[in-house]
């Protein structure tokens, strides 16, 4: 399992909690281009339309050996495949709690690509401060120690 990208600012603007695997749909041009670690996730969401999923907003630049493609949106929105079991349970989450689903990684597991997401609440900014203040207060810690 190698991970391609990893979403650093998820578990700063949410509080993550139940965490969920997704296959993703994408044309071969972008399987290449993301195995080769083209894929940027920083404002990327995942949206429900008519009880699926969608991976909206990621940017996957094209592939330069595949030519010129035209009219490829490298922001589009790719479908994320799930079991349809699931899928309703975190429609529910969703529309009860106000919860969103926030995508953490996409990684390759055997020859397949995944997206691992997450239910998130929104971090106020009050709970920003405090995962820095916390953050940095390790840092010191760990400081001592070496020393």
């Amino acid at each position: 399992m190698t991970t391609l990208s990893y979403n650093k600012r998820a578990g700063f603007n949410y509080t993550l909690s139940d965490k969920y695997e997704a296959g993703i749909v994408l044309h071969g041009h972008e399987v290449k281009s993301v195995k080769t670690g083209h894929i940027s996730l920083k404002e990327a969401f995942v949206t429900v339309h008519q009880e699926e999923l969608y991976l909206t907003n990621a940017n996957i630049p094209p592939y330069p050996q595949a030519g010129n493609i035209e009219s490829y949106d490298p922001t589009r929105s790719r479908k994320l495949l799930l079991r349809k079991r699931e899928i309703r349970h975190l429609i529910g989450k969703i529309k009860e709690q106000g919860l969103t689903l926030v995508p953490i990684r996409v990684y390759t597991k055997k020859h397949l690509l995944k997206l691992e997401f997450a239910v998130g609440k929104g971090k106020k900014k009050h709970d920003k401060r405090q995962t820095i203040q916390s953050r940095d207060e390790a840092r010191r810690i760990q400081r001592a120690f070496r020393s």
